[in-house]
């Protein structure tokens, strides 16, 4: 029965972690700061270049069909385009609405329009219409 009883006292006995000691550092040298070096070599002068060369913006344009012209000078074009699926491989048919400025009012339902993208002129219309492409076929 000793050796129960030693190995009781082992198991109630808790390992104590070893003690750390903090090792003293060595200064740490740091190397003087040079003074810049001038050269002689001139700069070219910089060309002034006129602000639409600069910052020249990509103009989105995109063709579909009118949808809805009840709104005073805003139509909803419904944008469709064929997307290859990235898995399976079938192409699918995908579509947007965009609401499009139309300022004299005088594109209707199913006029195949050309709309480019504009700055925000509501909360939801930041197109406007640059052409018609083609006029709906109106069926007597």
């Amino acid at each position: 029965m000793g050796d129960k009883e030693k190995m009781e006292d082992k198991s109630k006995t808790t390992k104590k972690a070893p003690v750390k000691t903090m090792a003293k550092k060595a200064p740490v040298k740091t190397m003087a700061k040079k003074a810049p070096v001038k050269t002689m070599a001139k700069k070219a002068p910089v060309k002034a270049v006129p602000v639409s060369e600069a910052a020249k913006k990509i103009v989105r344009t995109v063709t579909g069909k009118v949808t809805s012209n009840k709104m005073d000078k805003t139509i909803t074009v419904l944008v469709e385009r064929k997307v290859k699926h990235p898995l399976y491989g079938k192409y699918i048919n995908q579509s947007n609405k965009f609401h499009a400025h139309d300022e004299k009012n005088e594109i209707n339902e199913g006029d195949v329009v050309q709309i480019t993208e504009h700055k925000p002129i509501s909360k939801s219309k930041s197109w406007v219409v640059t052409k018609v492409v083609s006029k709906a076929r109106v069926e007597t």
